[in-house]
């Protein structure tokens, strides 16, 4: 058992009436990747950004090389060798790949910058990477995966000793997201401390050494990755066991509710389904294969060329959002963070605005319906808010995705689109999705739902559509749900 490269003493920190952290000591070792896993609202953020020197503990030290550090800010952090890489990129994408590598650290003399040297270096590092990207290429340029690689050449260019990457694999393709494997398990060969902070279990078991489990602001437990399993992390995460993982399946569906017949535009071909009353519709396919292009399109978010759609046997034409609401439909998007929750507006605000019909009259806004509106679905969804006056942005992943939900419930609507509904989300919150979501068929209600996650898609759908290419391969129900058939039918 290795010294410990960086170690955390009883790490606190207290915001007023709140105890982010709270007596946390963990150490990380050299040459491992030592992820840290825990519900939305455990600690993790402030843990990682307590380590970075961005916020200053309320009490506790860090130890980093057996050296005590005090002062810590993120240009110390960084020179230290102590390097993050967050969901939001940090780069500037008007810059190259060696501009960005070396931003703030550029070579050459007092007056002139070495590019020669600049780009020489970074070919060196990314070569190192196993990766073939030009230094010169602009970082606007790339694919997101490969910005990302341009942000660990980056740490690797300031001597990164520690590493952090928080939630790394959100954006990234299925290929991508193996590139990243091998980029980890190669500096991980070469002695660097990787902190790794994800909410999915697949990649936690593929790559940790250990596992760290916080709960509450405080330390749970650290753990092998070979002596523990998803069943008792999650009990660890959550403070008690967890039961069924996804709620019982519709006993039966109702009467068609949507019909979709020959949809096509220039990113979907030749569409046709139909959605029924109190079922969950899976949609399933690769990056790329035109899920989330098909339900913007049927939302009226992007234009039709061909085809139709019919509403409880009726022939519709939906050519905007507003079209869509005004047919009870509700579309919870992929980024709740970009399109679904306006984020510096007060959850009263957010659940509210899409029903001005309701609260407002003669131009005049309401004040007190439209609290009772918030208030209610606040109860009704159990948001985990301080207030309907709180910002959308300080509530977690889980209760933002109920806030957009909460939006489309308050409009009455009959026909709801999820895509993505888990993602970013901790395991606790994802059951209580899972939950609200079959509440709500079991009100008659039908869900169309996107994902990526195949065990979710199969666990909460009644039937699944399968796409590729922006055309539809086919269907499957019942015993014919597995993973293997939707990937066949994917992939061929």
């Amino acid at each position: 058992m290795g010294e410990p490269l960086l170690a955390l003493r009883d790490i606190s920190k207290y915001y007023p009436g709140v105890k982010a952290l709270d007596g946390v000591s963990i150490d990380f070792r050299p040459g491992e990747v030592h992820s840290i896993v825990g519900e939305n609202g455990a600690g993790k953020s402030t843990l990682i950004k307590t380590i970075t020197g961005a916020i200053e503990p309320t009490s506790g030290s860090i130890r980093y090389n057996g050296v005590e550090m005090s002062g810590m800010n993120p240009i110390y952090a960084l020179k230290e060798g102590i390097s993050a890489i967050y969901q939001e990129f940090n780069l500037i994408p008007s810059l190259t790949v060696a501009e960005n590598i070396f931003y703030g650290r550029e070579l050459g003399g007092r007056f002139m910058i070495d590019r020669r040297e600049m780009n020489a270096r970074s070919s060196q590092i990314l070569s190192q990477l196993g990766v073939n990207v030009r230094p010169q290429s602009l970082v606007k340029d790339l694919s997101v995966g490969f910005q990302q690689i341009v942000e660990i050449a980056k740490a690797i260019s300031g001597n990164a000793k520690v590493l952090i990457m928080d939630e790394p694999t959100a954006p990234l393709t299925s290929s991508e997201v193996e590139k990243l494997y091998e980029i980890v398990d190669k500096l991980k060969r070469q002695g660097m401390t990787i902190i790794y902070i994800s909410h999915k279990f697949e990649e936690i078991f593929r790559l940790s050494d250990r596992i760290t489990v916080m709960r509450d602001g405080k330390y749970i437990r650290t753990l092998q990755r070979e002596d523990t399993n998803r069943s008792e992390l999650v009990s660890l995460m959550v403070g008690r066991a967890l039961g069924q993982h996804y709620p019982p399946k519709a006993s039966r569906t109702g009467a068609a509710v949507l019909e979709v017949k020959g949809l096509s535009n220039p990113q979907v071909n030749d569409i046709s389904f139909t959605l029924k009353e109190g079922e969950i519709l899976g949609i399933a396919g690769l990056v790329g294969a035109g899920r989330t292009e098909l339900v913007r399109a049927i939302f009226g978010v992007d234009p039709i060329s061909a085809g139709e759609l019919l509403i409880r046997g009726k022939r519709v034409k939906i050519r905007h959002p507003m079209d869509a609401i005004g047919y009870k439909m509700g579309l919870i998007p992929e980024d709740r963070k970009q399109h679904g929750a306006l984020l510096n507006m007060d959850v009263k605000f957010n659940i509210s605005y899409a029903s001005l019909d309701k609260i407002a009259s003669f131009g005049f806004l309401h004040k007190k319906k439209e609290k009772n509106l918030a208030t209610d679905y606040i109860a009704a969804l159990a948001i985990k808010t301080p207030g309907e006056l709180q910002a959308v942005k300080n509530l977690s992943g889980g209760n933002q995705q109920k806030v957009v939900l909460a939006k489309w419930l308050a409009t009455q609507c009959d026909i709801l689109i999820f895509d993505e509904p888990t993602r970013g989300i901790d395991v606790g919150a994802k059951q209580e999705i899972y939950a609200l979501m079959r509440n709500l068929v079991g009100e008659n209600k039908s869900i169309i739902m996107i994902s990526s996650e195949m065990p979710e898609l199969i666990g909460m759908s009644d039937r699944v559509l399968v796409m590729k290419e922006g055309s539809l391969t086919g269907e499957v129900a019942g015993d014919e749900m597995t993973q293997e058939r939707i990937l066949t039918m994917a992939t061929e």
